[in-house]
């Protein structure tokens, strides 16, 4: 089965060595989008005029898409109209990070260390265990934004999550924002997908750029 789109974010967020996750609040929010823009790719939720509608209930066969596709059915069947994207992400982003960990630790990609801080509290965290699918990940990313190559559907839906939730550090490490930035918003732009599908991604980066810029209003206040 073929890593998520959810699954390569945290990928990049966590550091292969501590296990700890960069970019933390950031990248919980892509990752929350990456599980939605799999679900439209796969026919079961549609993204429009920034409203999130479940269309197809029917499983994946992907345990981790299928749990957020449940969860997102049961919550936006109790409202009455369709809710926004945004309220979708704050909502599920900590639930949705949590089970991409869970999901990673499953497919024996990281593994999972006890610690303490302070020697009092307990925290978890996820080092690399099977590096393998990170490698393949960062070489396409790389091919794509550094090289030019054209992307796939998934690659470039990908690009763009990155690039709207300002993920470039983790992604490209020591690679300057400004060498990536307009690479990167041509990829998101492109003509690589139809129409529909590159209407959801518009939507769903416009939902990134209001739930980041909100999430570091209020840290800042």
């Amino acid at each position: 089965m073929a890593v998520t789109l959810g699954e390569e974010i945290m990928l990049l967020s966590l550091d292969d060595d501590s296990g700890a996750a960069k970019d933390r609040q950031s990248a919980g929010w892509a990752v929350a989008g990456g599980i939605l823009l799999d679900l439209v790719m796969a026919g079961r939720v549609s993204v429009d005029d920034g409203r999130v509608r479940v269309t197809d209930q029917a499983p994946t066969g992907v345990a981790l898409l299928d749990g957020r596709l449940e969860q997102l059915a049961s919550w936006a069947g109790r409202r009455r109209r369709p809710p926004k994207v945004t309220e979708w992400l704050t909502k599920d982003h900590s639930k949705a990070v949590t089970a991409t960990v869970e999901s990673l630790r499953e497919r024996g990609l990281v593994a999972e260390e006890q610690h303490k801080v302070l020697g009092l509290f307990p925290v978890k965290r996820y080092p690399e265990a099977d590096g393998t699918a990170e490698r393949e990940l960062r070489e396409r990313l790389a091919a794509v934004v550094l090289e030019g190559s054209d992307p796939d559907d998934r690659t470039a839906g990908l690009v763009a999550l990155i690039h709207s939730a300002k993920l470039h550090r983790i992604a490209f490490p020591g690679v300057p924002r400004k060498k990536l930035s307009a690479r990167m918003s041509a990829v998101s732009e492109g003509q690589w997908a139809g129409e529909s599908l590159r209407k959801a991604i518009r939507d769903m980066q416009a939902a990134m750029v209001a739930v980041t810029v909100a999430t570091a209003a209020a840290a800042a206040g």
